[in-house]
């Protein structure tokens, strides 16, 4: 083709040929439809795209430019990794450049997400409402969040009571507030606490406006301290004192409850000044004393644990509410004294009912009534006066047990041991593992007492003692004590007289010591003999006297000596 020239005519009037207009024309076009296309897309912007293609890198997405842009495919990934986008999906992005160095658009899909996010959170935090998110890693301090962009939860804010495992929280969708929000800096700051608090509060209003003493509530348990656990009742916190939690004995709320638990209880007063609530477990529960005299009947046998030693007793819990009192007398026919040995705290033991108290809540419980009663064959085969011979088992300050072979030890008290010694020494007079021979005196098994005697092997020695001194008679023996009242003599081993100062010369004698050395010999009459006292009154001055010997003891007793003799003893 060739081609035409201008007219000259027409060139004045800027007439084209066909081929330069067609040339011009698409030039022209070109060139407008380019500066349309750039001129409606500015980067910075969110526009709406469809996605053309998808490859491990990249997502191709159309947004009506001249040419397509590219987004990272990481940015449209869910947390386990999987594309949350298939090709022909619409979606927003954000516009980061026009051309990159490749020629393409650059468009972010997480910066649209953060740009419309920013918009949501800063429109929530002006009104105060709660935004959603989902927790995704534990940081140092709180948690991370992701409300559309990061924020941050801190440890103080997630719950209104302290928590220390973070871990629970993680992947868990929730509400949260925005309680600080600095956009330049990109810093958003949550809380949970705030959320709950405002539910809890709504809760407590409609709580209190409901309960009454009385009731029986759902609650759950929040905290256990020494003394009791704190029971959400929706709200409301109540306190259930340890002696509420159970009929029986608790010994830390613990054992019985935990955290997180779900219980009944009864509301036992609610101060509705102070907004303070008393709540009770076992009030919710059979009170276990209201059947117990039918179930603990007198005489039968019960088993239950040991739950506390006394030096008075056992107590042992029978069942859950009931306990009941083995007292040191009844754990053993051979010892009824403290302190209990062989029975320790968890012991399971057999015992019987003796007695039922239902008014005081008490029962009273036999050890010693599960098993014979040695006593009883004690009391047949030791009759009184029986002479018995055994050994020394214990040594004490008022006596010695002696082991015979059975079940109960027999004691030998020192007043026993002789007729006419005083002040005997009881280790002297034993030694552990001594054989001794002794006479039965006393079998007693209502007081649990079996004793022995030794002087009794012998005939007591004042039994007779007027034959061998009689009244009036002069005797003689050696002076053992001098004392300010008088002087005593010893007529026989371990029988004394007394010889009052009165009695020592027919002159007054100022003191005794001046007529009288122990270790002489003395002559003296005998004036009184009182057998059960043990005294036997004796004059010097009166065994010179030969009109004495008709003395009778009747005449002697009512005579001045016997009068100066009373209080004196022959032990002083």
């Amino acid at each position: 083709m060739t081609t035409m020239e201008v007219p000259a005519w027409a060139k004045q009037y800027d007439v084209v040929t066909d081929t330069e207009e067609t040339t011009g024309q698409e030039s022209e076009f070109e060139k407008l439809l380019s500066e349309s296309k750039s001129g409606s897309f500015t980067e910075g912007e969110v526009y709406t795209g469809s996605v053309v293609s998808i490859t491990d890198d990249y997502v191709t997405v159309d947004i009506g430019y001249k040419q397509e842009g590219l987004v990272l495919a990481k940015e449209l990934k869910n947390y386990d990794g999987t594309l949350k986008v298939t090709v022909g999906d619409s979606i927003e992005v954000y516009l980061d450049k026009l051309e990159s160095h490749l020629g393409n658009l650059v468009l972010s899909r997480d910066k649209a997400e953060i740009l419309k996010a920013w918009d949501k959170i800063s429109d929530a935090c002006d009104k105060g409402e709660p935004v959603q998110g989902t927790v995704i890693a534990k940081v140092k301090g709180g948690l991370s969040v992701d409300i559309g962009v990061k924020a941050f939860l801190p440890g103080s804010q997630i719950d209104i009571r302290p928590t220390k495992n973070l871990d629970k929280f993680i992947g868990k969708t929730m509400e949260f507030k925005v309680i600080k929000f600095n956009k330049k800096r990109g810093n958003i700051v949550l809380s949970r606490r705030a959320i709950l608090a405002e539910e809890r509060g709504k809760l407590r209003d409609e709580t209190l406006g409901q309960i009454q003493e009385n009731m029986i509530v759902k609650g759950i348990v929040k905290n256990i301290t020494d003394y009791g656990a704190f029971i959400d009742l929706g709200g409301v916190d109540g306190l259930l004192h340890i002696t509420d939690m159970s009929w029986g004995r608790v010994k830390h709320p613990s054992n019985l409850l935990a955290v997180g638990d779900e219980i009944n209880v009864k509301i036992l007063k609610y101060d509705t000044s102070k907004e303070r609530v008393s709540l009770g477990l076992k009030q919710v529960q059979p009170n276990p004393w209201e059947n117990a005299e039918d179930t603990y009947v007198i005489g039968t046998k019960v088993s239950g644990e040991i739950v506390s030693v006394k030096d008075y007793g056992i107590f042992v819990e029978l069942s859950d509410g009931i306990e009941g009192l083995v007292h040191v007398s009844e754990v053993s026919w051979t010892s009824n004294k403290g302190p209990i040995k062989g029975h320790n705290v968890g012991d399971t033991i057999e015992a019987q009912v003796l007695e039922v108290d239902i008014e005081n809540k008490r029962i009273s419980l036999g050890l010693k009534q599960l098993t014979p009663n040695p006593w009883d064959d004690i009391a047949n085969k030791y009759p009184l006066g029986k002479e018995v011979e055994g050994t020394v088992k214990a040594v004490v300050d008022f006596g010695a047990f002696i082991d015979l072979g059975e079940a109960v030890d027999a004691l030998i008290h020192v007043s026993d041991i002789s007729w006419t010694r005083k002040n005997v020494n009881v280790n002297d007079e034993f030694k552990v593992g001594d054989s001794v021979k002794a006479v039965v005196l006393t079998v007693d098994a209502d007081n649990s007492k079996f004793c022995l005697g030794i002087k009794q092997l012998e005939e007591d020695p004042w039994k007779k003692i007027e034959e061998r001194l009689p009244i009036g008679s002069v005797v003689e023996g050696e002076i053992v004590r001098v004392t300010d009242f008088g002087v005593f003599v010893e007529l026989e081993t371990g029988i004394e007289g007394l010889v009052h100062i009165s009695e020592l010369s027919d002159e007054r004698v100022e003191k005794t010591s001046d007529v009288a050395t122990v270790g002489e010999t003395m002559k003296a009459r005998v004036m009184t003999i009182d057998k059960a006292e043990k005294k036997i009154a004796l004059s010097k001055k009166n065994a010179e006297n030969a009109d004495v010997g008709s003395y009778t003891q009747e005449e002697a007793s009512t005579s001045s000596l016997a009068e100066k003799l009373k209080g004196f003893s022959i032990d002083s």
